[in-house]
């Protein structure tokens, strides 16, 4: 709720150059208006004490200047606003299925590929405060690592704590998928959207990555598939005797899978080569998601101008009072 001063005619506040004017007019007229006695000296009159009433006298001047300029502002019509702001907020919701399995690990990313997903899904959330999001992770088998919340901070916590390892080692995109099926296929959203994360091909998993998709597309739920890998070979990291040493792996990400999985659910596939591109991508996903935002706004104006009337009114009266009593001209 808010209440401000506003002016229906503002245009009137130009006449306001009456006032310096006026003004300018005063201070040269006050010679001119002095009554003059001519004697043979001043001798007598130097010590003679100087009435308060000779500088009290101005204020009848400003009594009128203060009139003029508050009608000048009645005309303006000052009005008091009384405004509601009602915001409506449709959000979406967002299943996150990240796949960590061990090839996860190559470091063709910076620092590797499943940190640099994290870093940036990270910066996702960050920017969907309206939107339920959960996340889902998933190798051979899947798991819910937290389901469809709005509190943003938790989720972000759960994050950090995904690593390599949780999950025996494998890529079933079909579990992972069908996992976060299952916890977003109830929601109440008018948008429900999934966005699934792999490096690889499917390998592990009861439940055919094709058919996830079409439990998908039954329940309305929108797959934006991301393929994370450069092109070609990938530096990955292998322990041994003589610590940590790097092979060059091939990157195999069944693309055609992925673009299928995409466009039977009326999403699209992406392709991140490195971690820019990656960013660029849930941007890209940002944009084609975004929450619906409805304001309606109600105003409600009030006269004030008896205000400044009654002001305006109240300094005449004060300048005819006391130019008619304490101030009075002798004829």
């Amino acid at each position: 709720m808010m209440n401000d001063i506003t002016f229906s005619q503002p245009y009137f506040f130009w006449l306001l150059i009456i006032v310096p004017a006026y003004i300018a007019w005063y201070v040269w007229k006050q010679k001119s208006m002095q009554a003059s006695l001519k004697i043979s000296t001043l001798k007598g009159f130097e010590n003679a004490p100087v009435s308060k009433k000779v500088y009290l006298r101005h204020l009848l001047f400003a009594f009128r200047v203060l009139s003029i300029a508050l009608l000048i502002t009645v005309l303006a019509r000052p009005q008091s606003s009384n405004s509601f702001r009602k915001e409506i907020t449709e959000g979406i919701d967002i299943m996150m299925a990240i796949d960590i399995s061990s090839s996860m690990l190559a470091e063709d990313f910076k620092p590797n590929r499943l940190e640099a997903a994290k870093d940036v899904a990270a910066d996702f959330i960050k920017g969907r405060s309206d939107d339920r999001i959960g996340l889902v992770i998933y190798a051979a088998e899947s798991f819910t690592q937290c389901p469809l919340t709005t509190d943003h901070n938790v989720l972000q916590n759960l994050f950090k704590d995904i690593k390599m390892g949780l999950l025996d080692d494998g890529t079933a995109i079909g579990m992972g998928l069908a996992t976060a099926v299952h916890r977003i296929k109830d929601s109440d959203a008018k948008s429900k959207v999934i966005i699934l994360l792999t490096d690889g091909e499917n390998n592990k998993g009861e439940i055919a990555p094709m058919t996830a998709a079409e439990i998908a597309k039954t329940f309305g739920v929108r797959v934006y598939t991301i393929g994370v890998g450069t092109n070609g070979m990938a530096p990955f990291p292998m322990q041994t005797v003589f610590g940590k040493q790097y092979q060059q792996v091939e990157v195999k990400i069944d693309e055609e899978l992925l673009q299928g999985i995409a466009d039977m659910t009326d999403a699209k596939y992406f392709r991140a080569t490195d971690k820019q591109k990656l960013d660029e991508i849930y941007k890209e996903i940002d944009l084609l998601e975004k929450t619906r935002n409805e304001v309606q706004e109600y105003t409600k104006h009030k006269e004030e101008y008896w205000w400044f009337a009654a002001f305006a009114g109240l300094f005449l009266l004060l300048e005819i009072f006391l130019r008619s009593t304490v101030f009075r001209n002798l004829p």
